[in-house]
């Protein structure tokens, strides 16, 4: 059973399994439809992935969020990688700077109600992934 609000370090290529299990838990705990779990699944893992192999560690934190009768699930996704010089063309589909098919930040947020990035170049990466619970 999951932690309504937790941290775990992303340090391998199995935390990406494990930050999957725990933003499942807390997904399913907090109410939301198994089809928006799922959702919220695969963008925590495009975004550990992508924490793992452009910065090679990690945190990710997640809680879950209650404003004026609404759910969320909020998950932070933490590095002191290389930094994205250009988060506005990272947001865009198909760009990838890794070879990959450039998915990850702009599936992420098509699959969440919120997200918002802060980026230092040298200095690492903070991505914040919000999803509300619909009633």
């Amino acid at each position: 059973m999951a932690l309504l609000s937790g941290e775990l370090p992303i340090n391998e290529e199995a935390d990406i399994v494990i930050a999957r299990r725990m933003v499942r838990d807390v997904a399913t705990q907090a109410g939301f439809a198994p089809s928006d779990v799922t959702r919220l699944v695969t963008a925590a893992s495009e975004l550990a992935r992508n924490v793992y192999r452009y910065a090679g560690s990690g945190l990710m934190r997640w809680q879950k969020l209650e404003r004026d009768s609404r759910v969320a699930v909020e998950i932070k996704f933490i590095d002191q990688g290389p930094g994205i010089p250009d988060v506005a063309g990272a947001m865009k589909e198909g760009f990838s700077s890794g070879g990959g098919l450039g998915m990850g930040l702009s599936g992420a947020k098509r699959l969440t109600d919120e997200m918002e990035i802060e980026s230092a170049v040298g200095k690492g990466t903070t991505v914040t992934l919000r999803k509300w619970r619909k009633n």
